[in-house]
């Protein structure tokens, strides 16, 4: 369902959140529901409002029973610094929230029952969201930094990685405390929603890494300079092992050897990630016709 339009970007309500608030009214407490629902909103809103001022496009917000999305353009991942701010945005307004509903409270505007329920879904949503594992925002400011370091592809594997890790343990942790009465079936769901998420990370990883490589010529044309690095490789090596060498924000000049470990000529990034996308991630690198 569309909720309405932010900053041009048209915001939907998941079917299932409106259950989950048709629930909270059967059960009396549609306050706790709405809170839910301001939280995650907010969240999301900021997200917004950062990729906008940063000339980052954001086709829509959908709001989830366990959290939101802001589909953003691709062009975010092309540069890490602009992904951590805008990803840092989402928590940072619920900590604002929380600061502000312990403020309203010392000066006496509190309300008893929503009051403490208020200050305790913006305090999870924010540290839930820093964890440093993928789909989270958390997650996404980990890649960005390892991206620089090992590549966007192996960031995400990582970042996935841990995600299933954490997913599990939530999972594991939340059954023990459904059997001991400790927490509700959310908890565990949470943890298989995460686990399924990451997995999809995973899936999506090296279709977006062959998109990024694709932009690194526009990469080039906004920034103007990029820092310049030198691989080294033999004439016989498969693009995809070069491939991999590749961090954003930086060109590639790619030296090639024969067998004989004699100088063959250098390509350039631009010609090794035409190559690719020509020939894919098998051909090998010497058989580059310039």
């Amino acid at each position: 369902m569309k909720l309405g339009k932010f900053y041009g970007v048209a915001i939907y309500v998941n079917p299932f959140f409106l259950a989950m608030l048709v629930l909270f009214f059967a059960a009396g407490v549609l306050g706790h529901g709405l809170v839910s629902f301001a939280a995650v909103l907010c969240h999301e809103l900021a997200h917004v409002i950062a990729a906008r001022r940063m000339g980052i496009s954001v086709s829509e917000v959908e709001l989830l029973p366990f959290g939101g999305v802001a589909r953003m353009g691709y062009d975010l991942v092309l540069e890490p610094e602009k992904e951590i701010l805008v990803a840092l945005a989402g928590p940072l307004s619920n900590f604002v929230l929380f600061a502000l509903g312990l403020a309203l409270k010392n000066y006496g505007i509190w309300e008893e029952q929503l009051g403490p329920y208020f200050l305790q879904t913006n305090l999870t949503i924010a540290l839930f969201n820093l964890l440093p594992v993928l789909p989270l925002d958390g997650g996404r400011v980990y890649r960005a930094v390892l991206a620089g370091s090992i590549g966007y592809k192996k960031a995400t594997y990582r970042a996935a990685t841990w995600a299933q890790a954490w997913a599990v343990g939530i999972v594991l942790l939340g059954g023990l405390g459904l059997a001991y009465r400790y927490c509700g079936l959310d908890v565990p769901v949470v943890g298989l929603f995460l686990f399924y998420a990451a997995a999809k990370e995973k899936r999506m990883a090296p279709y977006l890494f062959i998109r990024h490589l694709s932009h690194k010529k526009n990469e080039l044309i906004r920034s103007g300079v990029l820092q310049a690095e030198q691989l080294v490789t033999f004439e016989h090596a498969p693009l995809g092992d070069i491939a991999r060498f590749i961090v954003p924000q930086k060109f590639y000049l790619v030296m090639m050897l024969d067998r004989n470990w004699q100088y063959k000529g250098t390509l350039t990034e631009a010609e090794i990630v035409d190559a690719l996308l020509l020939h894919g991630l098998d051909f090998p690198v010497g058989k580059i016709k310039r």
